[in-house]
């Protein structure tokens, strides 16, 4: 470590476009703002319950963002018309005449525990906001615990009112009259007469909250955000010692170097780099343009990967993805840092361009950027409005988690991967999964190649995580070193006095190859035994940002050409067997011979036995383009989120790791490789 050290960092200070001065931005920044109006203002409106219809009388459970905005309504077909699809689709599948409803008065959305848990589309908190807004309403949400937090964040940005109050929800019936007090966030059960305080927010969210939202935030900031140098400074020794890694690098990464660093504390924090999807992007575009007038600076530290609304042939697709295009021609942004169709996936691209770093701070715009913490780094999932915020101003207000710990112990088992101690993870943890909280992962023996530490990292995401982090070793560097990559932070230990809530180790030996079986990751079983129930599928899928790299796609051309000398030599033609490459690199990478293979090459292995190679995008994982499941369709496939209609309305998605998804397309029903006739041998099969 180095103590005490200011560091050479990627990140760059602002940079004003010609003509523009610092002078002329703080002629246009807003006043702060005054004192709050006297008095109280109510939100009223009668509740709108979304019911359990397994458990009757409970409230629903886990509403994830996928079911409160579809992936075919997360478009924008220009910055004039942002919100419309989101608006129309709020609710589509689960609750049909939501916006009927909405408009009637029933502004007052109540729901179970763990609402809003999974993506980062912004889309569904301006979409439910929005409806409310038609009507001359406003939207109040009232939820139980563990909200999801990239959501939770999101609505606070826009001005959305949400509030956690089990106790609230608990109470509630259909036809009761809520009131709402902005001020205070007191929620009234009219109907019951019973009173409800929520959970509190930080000193900093009630500050963004009260004051006008990030917009109004971000303008006041602008300007001191020019004229400010970016500074990484890691702890010395004496500090680093009560810190866990992510607390190293958020102290590090402070802009206000007086903060406390704790759980609970909302912090302001310089960001190494700032990546968007196609999808994300327009609304972070439209927040940049709103907070700097679009014409004063560069965006800072910004990244663009068109990965999600590509290849489908949809002109509104095409309109949504000429959107980030234009920024990026607009403000010179080209590669690495713009990544065109087929490209490659966001969270699988950016890295293995070099523009993820040890030590580094990675708020991007897409739940799954956790896949930053298999590289050492800090990697969150944000809204669109805090990553257009970020652009402006060069840094993010993040609230700090609570901290675990989950020690990989014991020896790697025959035929598992990253998936599959990933999914047999989330089964352990349960409903509650990690609680929102920071998860260390240590690998005692370094056992777990990259790969395997980018699949765990990934689905941090799906475990409802704020992070997930493996500390830099010796794995990490060779990673790094194989590239040509220089790593300008220094390398960082746990504090030995580091406090972690829940300390856990995690027997690698009792792991084996898991499925996981609709709707959740966490419903995962030995894949022996969902064998032994023949479950036949449609397609079989392999790659993504999950499992989309040479190695992942290595280890299933291992299995599906080891099985040919059983007598297995093509997927049966019930079955359509499709890969998605992580990158346009490896694309590439998987038509060169490898000697592993007999130098026959890894695409055509798959291809020999009936496989299919798509160009890199995100594809049927996002239940986009042709390969999306189609009602009563069902796929096993090496993506991470199987939630309903997540891979396509009416369709079943179940999770496995690449080699298992291969002998299961072999077989023609969902089995591992040992199913088919192979015998478990390092030298041959592991990558």
């Amino acid at each position: 470590m180095i103590d005490g050290m200011v560091t050479r960092t990627p990140i760059q200070p602002a940079r004003l476009k010609p003509g523009v001065t610092l002078e002329a931005i703080a002629a246009r920044a807003p006043r702060a703002p005054g004192a709050a109006r006297g008095g109280r203002r109510l939100v009223r409106g009668k509740a709108l319950i979304f019911w359990d219809p397994k458990r009757p009388g409970k409230k629903l459970d886990a509403i994830d963002t996928d079911q409160i905005t579809p992936s075919s309504d997360c478009v924008s077909e220009s910055l004039a018309t942002l919100d419309e699809r989101w608006k129309a689709g709020s609710f589509r599948h689960l609750m049909p005449g939501f916006r009927d409803r909405v408009h009637a008065g029933q502004n007052v959305l109540v729901a179970g525990d763990r609402f809003a848990i999974g993506s980062s589309r912004e889309m569904s908190p301006a979409g439910l906001k929005g409806v409310a807004e038609e009507a001359g309403l406003e939207m109040v949400i009232v939820c139980g615990g563990n909200m999801g937090d990239i959501f939770r964040r999101n609505a606070l940005n826009l001005g959305l009112h949400v509030v956690q109050s089990q106790e609230a929800v608990r109470d509630a019936r259909e036809g009761d009259e809520f009131t709402f007090d902005v001020e205070t966030r007191e929620i009234v059960n009219v109907t019951q007469d019973r009173r409800y305080r929520p959970l509190p927010l930080t000193e900093k969210e009630e500050e963004i909250r009260k004051g006008g939202g990030i917009f109004d935030m971000g303008r006041r900031e602008f300007r001191e955000s020019a004229g400010r140098a970016p500074r990484v400074e890691f702890p010395d020794a004496t500090e680093a010692r009560t810190l866990t890694l992510t607390e190293q690098i958020v102290w590090a990464h402070r802009v206000d170097r007086e903060a406390s660093v704790r759980p609970g504390a909302t912090l302001r924090l310089y960001a190494d780099l700032l990546p968007a999807s196609d999808g994300t992007a327009p609304f972070a575009i439209h927040t940049f343009n709103a907070i700097t007038g679009g014409g004063t600076v560069f965006p800072r530290q910004a990244a663009i990967a068109s990965d999600h609304f590509v290849f489908t042939g949809k002109e509104d697709d095409r309109k949504q993805t000429s959107i980030s295009e234009e920024f990026a021609r607009l403000h010179s942004i080209g590669r690495p840092h713009y990544a065109s169709p087929g490209d490659g996936i966001f969270h699988f691209y950016f890295p293995e361009q070099g523009l993820i770093v040890p030590g580094g701070f990675y708020p991007g715009a897409d739940s799954h950027s956790r896949a930053y913490g298999a590289y050492g780094a800090v990697g969150i999932g944000v809204g669109s409005t805090t990553l257009g915020f970020g652009w402006a101003t060069g840094a993010v207000y993040v609230t700090l988690a609570r901290h675990r710990r989950v020690v990989f112990a014991g020896r790697l088992q025959p035929w598992v991967s990253g998936k599959d101690i990933v999914l047999d993870l989330l089964r352990r943890w349960g409903e509650r999964q990690a609680q929102g909280m920071s998860v260390e992962f240590v690998d005692r023996d370094r056992q777990l190649p990259m790969p395997f530490r980018n699949t765990v990292a990934n689905m941090m995401a799906e475990a409802e995580a704020q992070n997930g982090i493996f500390a830099r070793d010796e794995i990490t560097d060779g990673w790094y070193a194989a590239r040509g990559i220089a790593l300008p932070y220094p390398p960082l230990l746990t504090g030995t006095g580091a406090r972690f809530e829940i300390d856990e180790t995690f027997d690698l030996t009792a792991v084996g190859p898991m499925i996981a079986k609709p709707f959740s990751p966490g419903n995962a079983f030995a894949a022996e035994e969902v064998a032994r129930e023949r479950l036949t599928f449609q397609k079989a899928l392999i790659g993504s940002c999950t499992n989309g790299s040479y190695d992942d796609l290595l280890g299933a051309a291992l299995v599906i050409r080891a099985a040919r000398e059983t007598g297995l030599k093509s997927v049966p033609k019930s079955v359509r067997f499709i890969v998605f490459p992580g990158s346009g690199t490896v694309r590439q990478q998987i038509e060169r011979p490898d000697p592993r293979l007999g130098d026959e090459s890894i695409a055509d292995v798959f291809r020999s036995a009936g496989g299919e190679i798509r160009q890199s995008w995100c594809g049927p994982c996002f239940g986009q383009g042709e390969d999306a499941l189609k009602p009563g369709e069902r796929a096993i496939t090496s993506f991470n989120r199987n939630w309903q209609n997540r891979m396509g309305v009416g369709g079943e998605g179940y999770l496995a790791s690449p080699a298992v998804v291969a002998s299961s397309a072999l077989a023609g029903y969902m089995a591992p490789p040992s199913e088919i006739g192979l015998r478990w041998d390092a030298e041959r099969f592991a990558v």
